[in-house]
């Protein structure tokens, strides 16, 4: 075989490889992109009152409450609510960031992207929510100033 016939054998062989190499990339791709779609995270609260649901994307599918939910001031359900929302949007991201760890084998490209989408969009990387603020029910007041009032009592002597 002449030299002309093993050079381009070799580079014949090399697009093979190459084309292989292109077949197991998009085979990997689409099993991230099938992953990444079912992508679920889930928190709840301490207290176990409040469980978020998130999906890919950081969106909210559910929110659950327990029957404790009516012992808590507003307040206090409004900062766990938005603080297991957080976490679960956490979780979510932090799963997605795993699918892709382990597609690519190598975060160096991951981190590239959450790099450029910091500095595009603003985007801050993931990360768990500070733990709400306890936020106390005041203890109630006893007031018996209108404790002798009827609204249906004439005012009189004797009455």
């Amino acid at each position: 075989m002449s030299e002309t016939a093993r050079q381009l054998l070799r580079r014949i062989e090399a697009i093979d490889t190459a084309a292989a190499n292109n077949r197991q990339r998009a085979e990997t791709y689409q099993r991230m992109a099938d992953e990444l779609k079912g992508v679920e995270g889930r928190a709840s609260s301490p207290d176990g009152v409040v469980t978020v649901v998130a999906g890919p994307g950081g969106e909210i599918t559910s929110i659950t409450f327990s029957e404790q939910v009516r012992a808590i001031a507003p307040a206090a359900l409004s900062a766990t609510v938005l603080h297991t929302i957080a976490a679960a949007r956490a979780a979510a991201a932090r799963q997605q960031a795993e699918v892709v760890r382990r597609g690519l084998g190598d975060t160096e490209l991951l981190d590239r992207v959450l790099d450029a989408d910091e500095r595009l969009f603003g985007d801050r990387r993931p990360r768990d929510p500070a733990p709400p603020m306890a936020i106390r029910r005041p203890e109630p007041v006893e007031d018996t100033y209108f404790e002798d009032f009827n609204v249906l009592r004439r005012p009189g002597p004797g009455r």
